[in-house]
Formats: structure tokens, C-alpha cells, sequence
């Protein structure tokens, strides 16, 4: 029996007619005799409704009551999924993530997985049933609801196919696949056939909103390749997938651009042990995530440390580190918004030269100044002014020949 488990995001059942057509393409996929298993997002908007109610009779909703609110979206869709494939006259049921076995940690809001038992759903499958389950949600060890943070969904899919051992994974949403940059951006980016995990992990952490960034971990760490492709179209879409050594002669994969990002500065740093981790430490305290560190080369034993925060964070960061600075004899502490990172990622970049070259050549002919630089094994970032995010991306992208039926820019 071969499992094929497919996932449907909010905007693939976003009205009874698409849920009607998602039940439809289940329904053929099962007579053609495969074992079908889909995992169900809300359907369009509703999360975001829910959200607003909760913070409407609340100005800070506990996450246990919110978590046990917004898995209500979820569950809605799975049963209107599943009711219309039992009226195509096939049998169907509806689980929710705790019946579809997966156990998670206690933390609500961005549970991760800690284990899953699948065995209801073999039991179902053996009797003949599609299996709708819905996403985003697992329970905790004293039997709470826990969501698994935004786009969570990909990730309850990925791990199911890893634990059913699925012959196959397939990702629909309402683009094509994955993209050499955003096509709302980039009206000539191509779409990839193929990614490997560590590429679509540095561009979903990049700012590209494909896929999140936990469930492409997940399937890298379990070796589950998935498809991502359109849920209106037939069209074939991107296979992510272990690295090939092929994989390696593209140089360049995709270029992303995350916005809405704030640098914080701190000058005259005491260059001494520890203070960095003083810092972070009282960051990481507030749970805010840091993304590019950068520190100068030390003068006069004080140096400079700069880096980027969600710039929704940025005040709450500030205020908490401005007792710091002054405490560790710090000179200034800074910081604003409105700076966004661009990001170019490819795994070819570990057996050729001149990528960052090519980079700051190409954004230096277009007068875009770089505030800060980042990179690692197969990604070299930058942050920029926002106003100047969508001209970087477009020279960039015309500079490594990412456009369709471009030819590939050599590197020099």
C-alpha cells in the first residue's frame, strides 16, 4: 500500500468550493489506490480572526486558552474536508492532532514534536479511510492542545510522512513551488525544479515564506523529501531533497529579501570576556530572536556589536538593554527600523569563488549602500535600507542569471 500524505493551506480551502475540489482530488488520488492522508490548515483568514478575537476581550490572552482557541480553525476545516469526501462516497474521518498521535513539549504557542504514534491512522488506512487530520496542533503530556507556531501545519505533514514512512509528501499552497526570489517581486524568477534542505532552510530563514523553517529541519533530520506545488494548477512543482553532488553546479539557488527587520548598535563595548554573552543572555531571556551579529575589529579595548531583531522587538529590546550598556560602561546604544536583509543562498557556493564579489559589485553599481554583512557555508547576507530592498533583489537576481531562460552569469 503506497501513503501519499498531501498538505492543504489555508488559501487551498478557503471557501466550500476549493474545499469540494480539495475532496475531489483525494478522492481520485485513493480510487487510483493509494493510501491518502492529508493534513488541513484553516481555511483563509480565520486564524487571523480568531487572533483578533482573543486580543478583543483580552489584552494579553493566555497562551493555554489561545492555543486551545486557535486549534478551532484547524478542526473546522479537517470535518468540512472530510464531510465532502464522504459525500463523493468515499469514506473518510476526521482527526484531530492529539488523535493523530502527536505528542509535542508543554510549551504553547511554538510546541515542537516530541513524538509521534501513529496508530489510529494505520488503523483507519487498513479500513479503507482517507485520514484528515488537522495541523498546527499536537497535545502535551498532560493532554493539553498545543500549536505548533505559524505555518505549523508543513510541519505536522512533514513529520507524519516521516512517521508513516510515506512514499510520498506533497506540499500544496497557492504558488508553483519554490521560486529563484519572490515572483510578486521578480516577474521573470524562475521556478525551481529541485532544492536541497540546507538551501530552502537558509532561504526560509531568509526572509522566502514557502515553507517554515522548523518543518524543513524536521524533514532534513528525518530525510523526508516533499514537494511543494500549487494547489490550482497540475503543474509539477519543487522537490526538496537531500544535496546531490550535481546540486553543486548551480552557484547561486535564490535570492530572498526578509523586511520589516531593526539593527541595534552598541559602541564602545568593553572588547572584554563575556560581555557578549552578558548581552545575548538578556535577550534570549525575552525571547526575542536574534538574527546578524556582527562585531568590529577591537580599538583601545572597546569595540562595536551590531545586530538585527524582528522590528516589532526593537523598543522591547532597547529598553531592556539600555541599563545593560550603561552598567558595562558602554559609549551609545542605538538602534531603528526600517532596514531589510537580502539574502542569496546556493550550495555551490562551497566549490566556487567570487559570489560575494559579484554581490557587492552589483549593489555597489546600483548605489545601495550595506550596513551590514553576514555569511555562512552556502549564504552570504546583507542588510539594507528597506526602501532599497526591492532594487537590491532585482539586481542582484540579474546579476547570478536567475531569470527564466537567462543563461548562468560566470563568475569572475
Amino acid at each position: 500500500m503506497h501513503v501519499i500524505v498531501q498538505k492543504y493551506g489555508g488559501t487551498s480551502v478557503a471557501d466550500t468550493d476549493r474545499i469540494r475540489g480539495v475532496a475531489q482530488r483525494l478522492v481520485e488520488m485513493h480510487r487510483e489506490g493509494y493510501a491518502m492522508v492529508a493534513v488541513i490548515s484553516a481555511m483563509a483568514g480565520v486564524t487571523d480572526n480568531l487572533l483578533n478575537l482573543a486580543h478583543a476581550v483580552s489584552a494579553k490572552p493566555t497562551p493555554r486558552e489561545l492555543d486551545l482557541l486557535l486549534a478551532t480553525g484547524e478542526n473546522a476545516a479537517t470535518a468540512l474536508v472530510a464531510m465532502a469526501i464522504n459525500a463523493l462516497g468515499i469514506r473518510a474521518v476526521s482527526l484531530t492532532g492529539a488523535e493523530a498521535g502527536i505528542l509535542t513539549d508543554r510549551t504553547h504557542a511554538k510546541a515542537k514534536i516530541a513524538n509521534i504514534s501513529p496508530r489510529q491512522i494505520h488503523n483507519m488506512l487498513d479500513e479503507d479511510y482517507i485520514v484528515v487530520v488537522a495541523g498546527f496542533q499536537g497535545q502535551n503530556p498532560e493532554g493539553e492542545i498545543t500549536t505548533l507556531g505559524r505555518g505549523g501545519s508543513d510541519l505536522t505533514a512533514i513529520a507524519l510522512a516521516g512517521a508513516l514512512n510515506a512514499d510520498a509528501c506533497q506540499i500544496f499552497t497557492d504558488v508553483d513551488g519554490v521560486f529563484t526570489c519572490d515572483p510578486r517581486l521578480i516577474k521573470d524568477a524562475q521556478k525551481l525544479d529541485e532544492i536541497s534542505y540546507d538551501e530552502l532552510l537558509e532561504m526560509a530563514g531568509a526572509g522566502s515564506k514557502v515553507m517554515q523553517s522548523r518543518a524543513v529541519e524536521f524533514a532534513k533530520k528525518f530525510a523526508v523529501p516533499f514537494e511543494v506545488r500549487s494547489s490550482f494548477t497540475g503543474l509539477a512543482g519543487t522537490l526538496a531533497k537531500e544535496e546531490t553532488r550535481n546540486m553543486e553546479d548551480v552557484v547561486v539557488r535564490g535570492v530572498s529579501i526578509d523586511r520589516k527587520q531593526a539593527k541595534i548598535t552598541i559602541r564602545g563595548l568593553p572588547d572584554q570576556a563575556g560581555v557578549a554573552g552578558h548581552i545575548f543572555s538578556a535577550i534570549a531571556s525575552a525571547n526575542i530572536i536574534v538574527d546578524m551579529i556582527v562585531q568590529n575589529v577591537s580599538t583601545g579595548n572597546t569595540t562595536d556589536l551590531s545586530f538585527t531583531v524582528h522590528e516589532n522587538d526593537l523598543e522591547q529590546a532597547r529598553q531592556l538593554l539600555k541599563p545593560i550598556a550603561k552598567k558595562i560602561g558602554a559609549v551609545e546604544l542605538t538602534g531603528h527600523d526600517g532596514v531589510a536583509k537580502l539574502s542569496v543562498v546556493g550550495i555551490g557556493m562551497r566549490s566556487h569563488s567570487g559570489v560575494a564579489a559579484k554581490l557587492f559589485e552589483c549593489l555597489g553599481h546600483g548605489g545601495i549602500n550595506i550596513q551590514l554583512i553576514s555569511t555562512s557555508e552556502i549564504k552570504i547576507a546583507v542588510v539594507v535600507d528597506e526602501k532599497d530592498a526591492a532594487t537590491a533583489a532585482r539586481l542582484t537576481h540579474q546579476a547570478f542569471g536567475l531569470a527564466r531562460l537567462a543563461p548562468a552569469a560566470a563568475l569572475s
